[in-house]
């Protein structure tokens, strides 16, 4: 990010879920760079001075250093993109901006000049395996899946021989319970992660969705999100839940769009490029905390969709190329769950798997017109590795400790 961003004389946005670690971070970068300040839209006192005159908030450096200036949540201030390009293009000291937000910020723009140019965004998502066993490097995407299809069972423990296999696994384990935000996965309390929980949901929709949106219904998005759950990697039926929430179509579209732009949920949509009978319009839905997921198998779904979304948007904010997640399922309903797509071309398939180690045919059904080469086989039984070629495919059966702890 500063090597991209400030480096080129770029503001910075940073913007994520709700509690994933965005302010701490910015607070880190302050700390490093020895100079500079951090302001919150929350605070009176902030809001008063940036209303009256922004230029005083910029500190100036010391030694010659340039400082920070981070800017949290200042998206919830009505014309905050034209006050903040002024700032940026009067400034006569030399200063970095970062600005932070718990949600997408370009959807507060309500008109007026756009940044565009100016600054360089990033998404900061809660924290994966890969994070946790700290591994120094997982930019390349190609070392990667060198990594993964060049390993053995017996020397996979080589690329990090800092954990044992045991470790790794409580590791996972404790993701797979808590989820990725840091109070309730490094709390490790049960009890305090089921109040965390209900506290940061009644966040976001008392707090954010109605800075967000003004809309009144809020009781009614409550239930739209219990409802949830339980529809996490099936294809996502709005019919279904216009019924049950008794209200319009547009209505709950306009709503789970909401939820998205907050990042309460994610969508994945089919890939259906060069493939005739691929479904075209459904998508599926998952959310950026799996641990609400009561069901084992939607869990773990979950869990394997937040770390491959997270690659792909880290592969492509640091400019490794265009990244997407899509999914794939034909009208013979044979469907394989993930699908990364490097630069608008299919690059790598992912299944999930709870226990069974045995191959899934359903890849092939797409491997020929899409020209895939790699696609993993994520089993959450621990201990299973198994490396084959088959149709020209390089197929990799493995633990999701295993092929999860190299990715970002």
């Amino acid at each position: 990010m500063k090597r991209l961003a400030f480096d080129y004389s770029k503001m910075v946005f940073i913007s994520g879920p709700r509690q994933c670690g965005k302010t701490t971070f910015a607070k880190q970068v302050l700390k490093e760079r020895g100079a500079g300040q951090y302001y919150n839209w929350d605070d009176r006192e902030f809001r008063r001075k940036w209303v009256a005159r922004p230029k005083d908030l910029v500190p100036k450096g010391n030694d010659g250093t340039t400082p920070v200036v981070v800017f949290d949540e200042i998206h919830k201030a009505k014309g905050w993109k034209s006050d903040l390009k002024g700032l940026y293009d009067t400034l006569e000291q030399s200063c970095q901006f970062m600005v932070t937000g718990s949600a997408r910020l370009d959807v507060y723009k309500k008109g007026g000049d756009s940044l565009l140019g100016r600054y360089l965004g990033f998404r900061l998502h809660p924290f994966s395996l890969g994070e946790l066993t700290q591994l120094e490097s997982r930019e390349d995407p190609e070392e990667i899946i060198r990594q993964l299809f060049e390993s053995s069972a017996e020397t996979a423990p080589e690329v990090m021989p800092e954990l044992i296999e045991e470790e790794l696994e409580d590791r996972f384990s404790r993701l797979w319970k808590f989820g990725g935000f840091p109070e309730p996965l490094f709390r490790g309390s049960e009890e305090f992660a089921n109040a965390w929980r209900r506290t940061r949901v009644e966040q976001i929709i008392r707090e954010d969705l109605r800075d967000l949106s003004r809309i009144p219904e809020l009781s009614q998005i409550e239930m739209l999100v219990a409802l949830l759950p339980e529809r996490v990697g099936g294809l996502m039926s709005v019919q279904s839940l216009r019924e049950d929430l008794e209200v319009a179509h547009d209505t709950v579209s306009r709503w789970l769009n909401y939820l998205k732009e907050l990042y309460y949920l994610f969508e994945l949509r089919p890939y259906s490029k060069s493939l005739v009978r691929s479904l075209k319009k459904e998508s599926k839905i998952y959310f950026y905390d799996w641990s609400e997921i009561d069901s084992p198998g939607s869990r773990f779904e979950n869990l394997v969709a937040c770390h491959l979304l997270k690659a792909c948007h880290f592969w492509t904010d640091i400019g490794k190329g265009k990244f997407d997640l899509n999914y794939l399922r034909n009208k013979e309903k044979r469907e394989v769950d993930f699908l990364i797509v490097k630069n608008q071309k299919p690059w790598m398939t992912v299944e999930c798997k709870l226990s069974d180690t045995q191959m899934d045919p359903s890849i092939f059904a797409f491997s020929n017109p899409l020209n895939l080469k790699w696609h993993i086989q994520i089993v959450r039984t621990p201990g299973i590795f198994r490396r084959f070629q088959k149709e020209g495919v390089e197929i990799l059966i493995a633990s999701a400790s295993h092929v999860l702890r190299l990715f970002p």
